[in-house]
């Protein structure tokens, strides 16, 4: 155990009712309040997040393997719709009830789908992909991110082959690539390392198919109506965090009625593991109030 991430508690597998398999791993003690993770871009469910503070606070932390990640089965042509189904499959099987979710990174746009469908009771994005292909973002993007945005606007199943070429190495290298100091000090930690490591190696180790997928999902148009999520919101992003939101989430805020927006100073991407206390406590009382 470190300051940053513990192993998981359990680990298992539940069948959906097509026969497909969603891969779990939890944290915190089973009677706890049920709080689900949808992780960031190419990690499994076996990175979590709160350390010593799952059990602190009571929280029962089930992190999920999106379809084609770690040990789930791939979907192929999967919808955000198809992936808030399954999560309401899991929550069944696993007795969650209307869970909180947190969406950290690129998982951000599919925990907002679990809230637009109603899977979530309230929600936490954390350092959240916002919706770069939002008209409001094309003039501020770096050139970059802007061809792959308009790429993936234009021939979907050519972007979704070529973000298929990555591997846990090119992620792990990127992340390293583009993190500042502050986020370095996180992920060069040996212990938080070696569980990152694991959980991208496990993420690919069907290949790259489910990864592409999500990026294409992810950095398209969004499906759902923001403006419609009525569940409360957090939205957490480090001032430093230049990768996740042109805006820091001003604008994705602004969409959705009643969000309250955090940004906090001298921190970047890492918020998820230097801050989850207080992201935790944060949503755990937003869900009391709003109960």
């Amino acid at each position: 155990m470190t300051g940053y991430v513990d192993v998981p508690a359990r680990l298992g597998e539940s069948a959906l009712s097509d026969g497909r398999l969603l891969g779990w791993a939890e944290w915190g003690p089973l009677d706890g309040v049920p709080v689900l993770l949808c992780p960031g871009a190419a990690t499994s469910r076996w990175l979590g997040f709160g350390a010593g503070v799952v059990d602190a606070r009571g929280v029962r932390l089930v992190s999920v393997d999106r379809p084609g990640l770690g040990v789930s089965t791939p979907a192929l042509g999967r919808t955000f719709s198809d992936f808030a189904g399954d999560l309401r499959q899991l929550c069944a099987l696993r007795g969650l009830g209307r869970p909180f979710v947190v969406g950290n990174s690129q998982g951000a746009p599919f925990a907002l789908a679990c809230a637009a469908e109603g899977v979530a009771s309230a929600l936490a994005v954390v350092s959240g992909a916002d919706e770069v292909a939002a008209p409001e973002f094309a003039s501020v993007l770096d050139a970059d991110l802007r061809g792959l945005v308009e790429r993936t606007a234009c021939d979907p199943a050519g972007a979704e082959e070529f973000f298929a070429g990555f591997t846990a190495d090119a992620m792990w290298d990127m992340v390293m690539a583009g993190s500042p100091t502050c986020d370095l000090a996180v992920y060069r930690d040996p212990d938080f390392a070696a569980g990152y490591r694991r959980a991208l190696n496990e993420a690919f180790a069907q290949g790259a198919a489910g990864y592409a997928r999500d990026t294409v999902l992810a950095m398209g148009r969004w499906p759902f109506a923001l403006d419609e999520i009525t569940v409360p919101v957090d939205i957490w992003y480090g001032e430093r965090d230049t990768g996740h939101s042109p805006d820091n989430g001003t604008l994705l805020a602004a969409r959705m009625p009643g969000a309250q927006r955090h940004v906090v100073p001298e921190t970047g991407g890492a918020l998820l593991w230097t801050h989850a206390e207080s992201i935790l406590t944060s949503l755990l009382a937003k869900a009391i109030t709003h109960g």
